[in-house]
Parts: C-alpha cells; structure tokens; sequence
C-alpha cells in the first residue's frame, strides 16, 4: 500500500510517499481501508521534531480518517462498514490503517469520507474545551477567536447546538460567510483595525462569558480585555509565548484555562458527536481535499492563518 512516511524530523519535504506492507490487525483492532485522513496541527509540530512526544522514527502520521472496515473481530465493525477513526496504530496517512476497535465509529451515510475524516481531533478537542475544560452553559456569550479552521468550525456547531450565542472572527470574507452560516449570530473581521472595540460594542460592554482561544501566542492579553467578569479563557492553540498583565485577570476573577485533547475522556467525548452527528446539528466543512501525495503542501497550509474548513487528504 501506498503511505507517508517520515524518517526524520524537519520542514514538510520530510513527508515522502512510499511503498510499505499491509499492516495486520489483532485482537481487538480493526482495519479499515482509508478515503481520507485529516491533517491537523499537531502533526505538523510533531513532523518538525518541536512537541513534547515525538514517535520513533520512522513513523506514518495521522490519526483522523475515514473508509471501510476491512478486517475486525468487533461484532459492531463487520467488513463493509463506513467507518470514521479517531485513533490510529499505524498512521491515517496511508491506504489503510489499524486502530483500536474503540477509536472506530460509524459513519452515517449523509457524510462524505472527507467529512469523516475531519471529525476526529477537531471535534473532539471542541467538545473537550467548550463542555469540560470550559464548562459551557446554556445560554452564555461565546467569542471564538479564530473560528473558520477544523477546531474552530466544529466549535460553532457545538455551541449553538447546545444554545449557546456565538460570536466568531475570522481572517477573510469567506471564513466570515463560513462561521455566519454554521451558526453564529455575528462574525468579525480580526484583520481590521478596531475590530477588538467591535467586539465589545457587540455585548453592550459586558464582555464574553468564555473565550475559545485558537492562536494565544497573538491574542491572550486582548482577550483579557474581552473577558466578562468571572469569565474563561479557554487555551485551544499557540504558537509561542506571549507577555500579559495578570491584573487584567485579576480585575475580572477570570479564568484562563489550556486544552490538551490527549488524555481526555474520548469515548464520552464522541458519544456526544455521535449524538450530534445523528441529529444533524454537526456536519464538517471542508476547506481542501489533497491528494495523499501532496502531505507536504498540506501541512505548509494547515499552518497558515487564513484556514476555512478543515484541510484532509484523499487516498
């Protein structure tokens, strides 16, 4: 079968396609024959060698696809199945994968494989930094600071699904239109000049009850100046460091919380996108479907600022 794989740490040419074995399921694992696989973020940091876990090379990255179950012992996973995977043994760059029986779900026939493929870490880590981390609630004003990537869009159906009222920002007109017909009630241009004055002109000056934060390194001390009054901020992404004045937080009794999805509580968090998936109220975006041999042009894009919909390569 045909794969990426990596063979040591460095910029997006390390991804190269090649020729490798089938791999085999055991017990408890299943093996699904991929359409698609999601490119995510944190591949990327970990391809270049700057994340806390690296894997032994070589290695395939991936960990989000979709296509059909193969081979599994799981009486719920016969062969034929249209399946999404939210964990892989092997690496969802590749033809074929093998995951847990645990990390396989079905997929309902509405959505595309594409679609399934955007499904595992991007939603997943929305539902883990709205619900547990941030500990939304009904009602409440939501900002979502950087809302027309894969994390970002899955936070609006999310949000709204569970009555939230979302404000969004996004870097161009169409991620705008995107978070707007995903459900927010108003979407701001986080490129013009006094859009942070906007922001707070939209909650009469009361400020957000949360913020989603997806690019921290650029936005936190701002977003301490959005914060209601015993508030959260909620750490979805950074690039880097940044310095903020702990008093901003202090005034307001606000919260700044970080999101790490690994390690979270994942078979609660996808019976709930499961919910969600069966009652219509979540349907992925896709931004760019590319295909497998093109891993390396997807990860220099994935790290843009200008995202719209999820980014997933094609087998």
């Amino acid at each position: 079968m045909k794969a990426i794989r990596v063979s040591q740490f460095g910029d997006p040419a390390v991804l190269k396609l090649e020729e490798v074995p089938d791999p085999a399921p055991g017990p408890g694992q299943a093996l699904v024959r991929l359409h698609a696989a999601g490119v995510n973020p944190v591949e990327a940091y970990i391809r270049s060698g700057k994340y806390a876990r690296l894997p032994a090379l070589p290695y395939t990255p991936g960990m989000d696809g979709a296509g059909v179950v193969e081979q599994s012992d799981a009486a719920a996973l016969p062969p034929g199945t249209r399946v999404y995977v939210t964990g892989s043994l092997t690496g969802t760059y590749a033809e074929k994968s093998v995951s847990a029986a645990s990390d396989v779900h079905p997929l309902p026939d509405r959505l595309s494989f594409e679609q399934g493929a955007a499904l595992g870490i991007p939603y997943g880590t929305a539902v883990w930094a709205l619900f547990y981390r941030g500990q939304a609630r009904w009602g409440e004003r939501l900002l979502i600071h950087g809302a027309s990537g894969g994390v970002g869009i899955a936070a609006v159906q999310l949000a709204r699904s569970a009555g939230l009222r979302v404000t969004g920002t996004a870097g161009t007109p169409e991620g705008l239109d995107m978070v707007r017909q995903n459900g927010a009630e108003a979407a701001f241009n986080h490129r013009t000049p006094g859009y942070l004055d906007q922001l707070k002109e939209a909650t009469g000056g009361r400020g957000f009850d949360m913020i989603l934060e997806m690019v921290a390194n650029k936005n936190l001390a701002s977003d301490l100046g959005l914060v209601a009054a015993h508030g959260r901020v909620v750490v979805v992404g950074s690039r880097g460091p940044i310095e903020i004045d702990p008093r901003a937080a202090m005034a307001r009794n606000a919260d700044i919380r970080g999101v790490m999805f690994f390690g979270a509580p994942t078979g609660e968090i996808f019976d709930r996108i499961s919910s969600g998936l069966e009652d219509g109220s979540l349907a992925p975006v896709i931004g760019e479907a590319l295909p497998l041999e093109e891993a390396a042009r997807a990860h220099e894009q994935i790290m843009t600022s200008a995202a719209r919909g999820k980014i997933v390569l094609t087998m």
